[in-house]
């Protein structure tokens, strides 16, 4: 009998294993699986994908939940309170969960996005989609696991039980303080002979990271950055510049040990040999690769005025330079040129921490650009009811200084501002130097052209992050540099599974926000070449949607106060719908599930 039911297994093993390789689940980069437990004979390939294949099918089951002393379990609601389509927040134990109906089954996921820990119950449901209302990150709600970013991990999944038309979620006690679930992960196996090497300290290579992990590739992973710290959520520097370290950091020393990613911290990659296949870094060490990723950002455009050099004109670029910017400007008098993102959001910042805040900047409004004047003059509004000064349509000409500190900025219009600091935010240039001399194609901004697939033109190299100019879906794949911290992420998931041969076009639409006296404003689309601005809401109330069209569509749209209609524009955008002028011009904006 036991041979028998061992012949039986390995039959449906066999199929599982065709199944898992028709989806095209290389088995090089397979994990190692003796930890996992499976049957002491099932020692062919075939089995082992099978093996491979049940744990997949099963990834929403709680370990631990089978045993129902030790599962908490509630009654959260009638089987005919839900339609499909429909969502609720329920609590179990203390535990938010977010529970869906879709296609006549339920299914329920933690309540909070592992981002920033904001309520999906908030967001917008689309299939079987939800998305964070406040920064975008998208989550199945089958089975949790996270589709879209920011933000780095999944949703732990619970088990749900229909019964005499009531519906029951039971969650393990020992998960019920959990709120985040890192994906499954395999780590460094000495006898791969193969080498990623990611370069750059951002999202982009740690995501990068985290994927090839999670998809079984057990080569050598290194990670080198000229940061002094490991990866960090960069967007906070110019929101709270007074952060510590600890608390940004996107992962703990012990993750990268843990699942064998080499973080090489302080070091700088300074050229780049494909014919050899390695890399030079600025102590003439060299590094050997059989894969590459170019995850190198941008780096803070400095000023060029006379004067920039002096003692207390500042750039923010790194941790330390948060911390250095913070500790000059309290109490003191500071000049910000640059009236984009950054800039504001520093203004912001020390608009009730600084003596003076004066900011300079070439548009009529802030923000001009991008967002368009009515929402910059809003913005500048917020801003002067804090006091801060603002010089538009001028530019700083000379830097004064004293004793080698800043003491004046001058400007185009002859205004002569007292400033102790200086914090340039006019732009940013692309880290690709390192590229000279390597083929490898960049364009006229010196971005590293890559195409859907996050490859360059040099075999076995591939770029990710704002460093690209990359193909847009949503803009019939024009070829884009976008900044953006969520796009960073996108481009790291997408460029490690074409590493792993596993086709993925990068499909993502893009999301930022910027926050500004603690109200946020968030963006999603692309809007460059827009020709018009419909607004919905009030303006004067500081409650508005804006849609930006161009030849009678829907490119991007942006919002404050007005949640979730950007998440919902940007999860339609994601699944290729067009959404019209029309559309934004009716009263009725209920298919925004507003």
């Amino acid at each position: 009998m036991r041979g028998y039911s061992g012949h039986i297994l390995h039959v449906v093993c066999f199929l599982l294993s065709w199944f898992v390789a028709d989806f095209g689940l290389d088995t090089h980069y397979h994990k190692s699986w003796q930890s996992a437990g499976p049957p002491s004979h099932s020692n062919s390939k075939h089995v082992y994908l099978g093996w491979l294949t049940y744990c997949r099918m099963n990834q929403c089951q709680e370990t631990g939940q089978t045993d129902t002393q030790e599962e908490v379990t509630e009654l959260v609601c009638q089987e005919a309170d839900l339609k499909d389509g429909q969502m609720k927040e329920v609590t179990v134990g203390d535990q938010k969960v977010l529970l869906v109906r879709s296609e006549g089954q339920y299914s329920a996921v933690g309540g909070r996005c592992s981002h920033y820990g904001a309520p999906l119950i908030k967001g917008t449901l689309v299939g079987d989609r939800v998305r964070c209302p406040f920064h975008g990150a998208c989550f199945n709600v089958r089975n949790g696991d996270i589709e879209d970013y920011p933000g780095l991990d999944s949703l732990p999944c619970y088990k749900v039980k229909v019964e005499d038309g009531k519906v029951y979620v039971s969650i393990n006690k020992k998960s019920l303080t959990v709120t985040k679930r890192v994906k499954e992960m395999c780590s460094v196996v000495p006898d791969v002979k193969h080498t990623i090497l990611l370069i750059g300290g951002g999202p982009a290579s740690l995501v990068c990271a985290e994927t090839l992990r999670q998809n079984c590739y057990q080569g050598r992973i290194i990670i080198i950055t000229k940061d002094s710290v490991p990866p960090f959520d960069k967007p906070k520097l110019s929101k709270a510049l007074n952060v510590e370290s600890s608390s940004i950091l996107l992962r703990p020393d012990d993750f990268y040990q843990r699942y064998g990613i080499e973080m090489w911290t302080k070091k700088e990659v300074v050229s780049v040999n494909p014919a050899k296949k390695e890399v030079k870094m600025s102590d003439g060490t060299l590094q050997r690769y059989d894969q590459l990723l170019i995850a190198t950002g941008c780096r803070a455009r400095p000023l060029t005025c006379p004067g920039s050099d002096l003692e207390g004109v500042k750039l923010l670029q790194s941790y330390e330079d948060a911390k250095d910017i913070y500790s000059s400007s309290l109490g003191q008098k500071v000049v910000v040129t640059g009236a984009s993102f950054i800039g504001m959001e520093v203004a912001s910042y020390f608009s009730d921490k600084a003596a003076s805040v004066a900011m300079v900047g070439t548009t009529q409004y802030p923000f001009e650009r991008t967002l368009g004047s009515e929402i910059g003059q809003l913005s500048m509004q917020m801003l002067e009811e804090k006091n801060v000064k603002f010089h538009m349509n001028d530019r700083v000409t000379e830097i004064r200084g004293e004793n080698g500190k800043v003491k004046q900025v001058v400007l185009k219009s002859g205004v002569v501002l007292e400033a102790d600091v200086v914090i340039a935010g006019i732009g940013v240039i692309p880290n690709s130097d390192l590229l000279a001399g390597s083929e490898v194609e960049v364009d006229s901004r010196k971005a590293v052209i890559v195409d859907k697939f996050m490859r360059t033109n040099v075999p076995d190299i591939f770029a990710a992050g704002d460093v690209t100019s990359f193909p847009l879906t949503i803009r019939g794949d024009q070829r884009v540099s976008i900044g953006h911290w969520q796009m960073s992420h996108a481009h790291g998931r997408v460029a490690a599974l074409n590493m792993l041969k596993k086709s993925t076009k990068i499909e993502s639409v893009p999301f930022f926000w910027t926050v500004l006296l603690g109200k946020s404003i968030r963006y999603a689309g692309y809007g460059e070449g827009y020709t018009e601005i419909i607004f919905k809401g009030k303006m004067e109330e500081r409650k508005f949607l804006a849609f930006y069209i161009k030849d009678d569509v829907v490119v991007a749209a942006a919002s404050l106060m007005f949640d979730p209609a950007v998440a919902c524009i940007a999860e339609l955008m994601a699944r290729g719908q067009i959404l019209t002028k029309a559309q934004a011009q009716a009263e009725d904006l209920s298919w925004l599930q507003i």
